[in-house]
């Protein structure tokens, strides 16, 4: 990226070159000695030609070495000399010198050359016409003026290069601090999205798979002596493959949970409790209290993941003889209630990811997760702001 220095250093350059013209053709008018007004063009020439084949470059270039700047600040130095010793109105190229031998070197050392610069041009007065008197005690004054001003201008000069380099290597940072931002966003992106592909996995696929395992071990042990229930059992475990291959489609898809797409929360949830009656045998009791407010389907995949998440805890942990599933509507929310009267556990030592993917679930959306649990039974409420 270009600092403001380079992409304004055209405006220099105009200085430049009209103050080479004005200096040139003032020389040029006002000489009276034609070979004093040619050395004088010729150096002013000399020096112009020397900026545009190597001054500029070394201006621009940070990395030009201190020696090749030296040497070209005193090229400059000679000219400028040159030129007003052999005609003194030359000494309107100072405009175009000065800026140069600051833009060259460093501030102290172009200080001095200016100044040098400066003085030449009434000592080659003083030499050269042996200017006395008043006329020498308004140069003086004047030399004195331009030579702070000179140095004034110096140091404005450095300052803005100083400013514009400090800038440039600021937005430099910040670009780098940007692209640093924008690829830790990605990977907290990532690592977010395999949080949730591993939510959804476990809530769905790997759910499914379990129910087929157990109905399968079941069919084994039931096909010589119950022919009937494993004939059934068989159909739940066909069922539930079915069900986890459009799970698997619709999350490929990226879409609402399968359940949730062919109905309502309501449904979906009743067909999760029908499931592990028909797997399990045990008795399992839904209600729905009153109607329920409309949710969003974020608050809905929460709620009908922490339903199957529960149901299969118990389908797996509980060996409870009796659960209940519930949906209300409390406060603004809209309230999940699982509870079976199974062996219980310590929810605070609970290892796996089904209780602390819930609560992440459920945290995402503003809701939260409260587990009860003991010898009892297990209460499993999850609450999703509506």
């Amino acid at each position: 990226m270009r600092d403001a220095w380079d992409r304004f250093n055209w405006l220099w350059e105009i200085l430049f070159a009209v103050a080479y013209l004005a200096t040139t053709t003032l020389v040029l008018l006002d000489g009276a000695d034609p070979v004093w007004t040619a050395v004088a063009a010729g150096a002013l020439t000399a020096l112009a030609l020397s900026y545009l084949l190597w001054g500029r470059r070394l201006v621009r270039d940070d990395d030009s070495s201190i020696r090749q700047r030296w040497v070209f600040a005193l090229l400059v130095l000679v000219l400028v000399g040159i030129a007003m010793w052999a005609e003194g109105t030359s000494g309107f190229i100072l405009f175009m010198a000065c800026p140069l031998l600051f833009s060259t070197l460093e501030f102290r050392p172009a200080a001095v050359l200016t100044t040098v610069a400066i003085l030449l041009n009434p000592a080659a007065a003083v030499v050269n016409d042996g200017l006395t008197g008043p006329t020498l005690h308004i140069m003086l004054p004047m030399t004195a003026i331009l030579v702070v001003f000179g140095v004034l201008c110096g140091k404005f000069i450095g300052h803005v290069i100083e400013e514009s380099r400090g800038r440039a290597d600021l937005i430099a940072k910040l670009e780098a601090s940007q692209a640093e931002v924008a690829r830790l966003s990605r990977e907290a992106g990532t690592a977010a999205e395999r949080e949730r592909l591993a939510r959804e996995i476990h809530d769905t696929l790997a759910q499914g798979f379990t129910s087929i395992v157990t109905l399968a071990q079941a069919i084994e042990s039931e096909l010589d002596t119950d022919p009937a229930a494993a004939r059934r059992h068989a159909e739940l475990a066909a069922r539930t493959a079915r069900e986890n291959l459009t799970e698997a489609r619709a999350m490929v898809a990226a879409l609402a949970p399968a359940d949730l797409a062919a109905g309502s929360l309501v449904d979906a949830v009743r067909r999760q409790a029908d499931r592990l009656a028909d797997e399990t045998g045990v008795p399992v009791e839904f209600e729905v209290d009153g109607s329920l407010p409309a949710l969003g389907t974020a608050s809905e995949v929460v709620l009908l993941r922490g339903a199957q998440e529960a149901l299969n805890n118990v389908r797996r942990h509980a060996a409870a003889s009796a659960v209940s599933v519930r949906l209300s509507a409390v406060d603004g929310a809209v309230r999940l209630s699982v509870r079976d009267d199974g062996a219980g556990f310590d929810p605070d030592h609970a290892t796996g990811f089904g209780l602390r993917g819930m609560r992440s679930r459920a945290e995402q959306v503003g809701g939260r997760l409260s587990v009860r649990s003991g010898p009892r039974g297990t209460e499993l409420t999850l609450e999703v702001p509506a």
